[in-house]
């Protein structure tokens, strides 16, 4: 599945949406709607053609009974530790899963697709649901809503609830930087920028007129420090790779910029451009000063290359397939360190990260 599970790098967006938390504590918040990519989703791609997929061992090892959801990670993920400190409910389930009703998604849903990203070309890559394709969810959504409440009643729910936005680390890593087809059309990564930046303030303007007005926006991660590119970056030594950091903390300078424009623009719209960029580099760089022992590498295998269904192979053991991710030193250290797989991030972080940023918010 190539390097699907990167989008945002799940860690990020999870500190980025505890700012959010606190940047709303005083509202009120009925419910929590996702939209993004590997990072948030619930499980939406188990039940589409893709292989970009995570709902099999060892995922979910850590999550309730230990059941693989299809979240990339070991338990559970940013919305659904941001819709337990808002006192909602303990996960948000994906909408395509059958299991769920308009009664569930009522007080939080998802929209996200792993492999998805602003620009249609990425959600091709893997054969996954494009941004247009959640919105037309929502829309269907919202119908489905109002049938179930009543027109008034769901508006209001619409209206106050708090939107995440996880999207945009596969644009560069999956597409401009994997294929030729947009490196063509945009020679310089900065035209790619731009027009990604066209893209999200269509998106915004979008669920806008539709409803959302409190936005929760994360910037992109120190993403050339992901376990996947550091093992790929041989030349310098397995370091991060300064290309790509550089690349994000550029593009999230102009996401920055279409925050504040849109809240200029849109009247009542509260959203929230929340920039940890640094904090993770900290993170990544000095793990043990946060109380990590790993962040190079992941769970399973060799902890570098491996996610997905390439995820399960590295951690079976040969003699014994039942016992999962016990031959990486780093498995048995779950409770310490940072990654799940080579893109994506256990759920401790995930809990560190609300720990950390509201003790240094009261």
């Amino acid at each position: 599945m190539g390097r699907m599970g990167k989008g945002y790098a799940l860690w990020l967006l999870f500190i980025t949406q505890i700012f959010i938390l606190v940047h709303f504590s005083a509202c009120k918040v009925p419910a929590v709607i996702v939209f993004g990519d590997s990072s948030v989703d619930s499980g939406n791609n188990n039940f589409i053609p893709t292989v970009a997929r995570s709902n099999f061992e060892p995922y979910g090892r850590d999550f309730f009974n230990g059941d693989p959801t299809g979240r990339f990670s070991n338990g559970r993920i940013p919305p659904d530790f941001v819709s337990e400190a808002f006192g909602i409910k303990l996960s948000v389930p994906a909408y395509l899963d059958p299991a769920y009703t308009i009664s569930d998604f009522a007080t939080g849903v998802c929209f996200a697709s792993a492999g998805t990203g602003y620009d249609n070309a990425t959600s091709n890559v893997a054969r996954v649901i494009p941004l247009w394709k959640e919105v037309e969810y929502y829309k269907e959504y919202q119908e489905k809503l109002r049938a179930h409440l009543g027109e008034e009643n769901a508006n209001e729910i619409l209206s106050e609830a708090l939107y995440l936005v996880s999207i945009g680390t596969n644009d560069f890593l999956e597409n401009y930087y994997a294929l030729t087809e947009r490196r063509c059309e945009f020679p310089s990564v900065q035209e790619y920028e731009d027009f990604l930046i066209g893209l999200a303030e269509n998106f915004f303007t979008q669920i806008y007129g539709l409803g959302a007005r409190k936005i929760s926006l994360t910037g992109l991660p120190p993403m050339g420090c992901l376990p996947l590119e550091r093992a790929m970056n041989v030349l310098e030594f397995h370091n991060c790779v300064e290309e790509y950091n550089n690349l994000a903390l550029e593009f999230n300078g102009k996401l920055g910029w279409l925050v504040s424009k849109l809240n200029n623009d849109l009247p009542g719209l509260q959203m929230v451009d929340a920039n940890v960029y640094d904090i993770f580099l900290q993170i990544v760089k000095n793990p043990s000063a946060f109380g990590f022992e790993e962040a190079k590498t992941g769970c399973c295998g060799t902890g570098r290359f491996e996610m997905g269904f390439l995820f399960v192979l590295g951690c079976f053991h040969k003699n014994d397939p039942v016992k999962l991710c016990m031959l990486s030193k780093a498995c048995k250290l779950l409770l310490k360190i940072t990654d799940n797989d080579s893109s994506d991030n256990t759920h401790i972080l995930f809990k560190f990260c609300i720990t950390f940023v509201i003790t240094s918010s009261s």
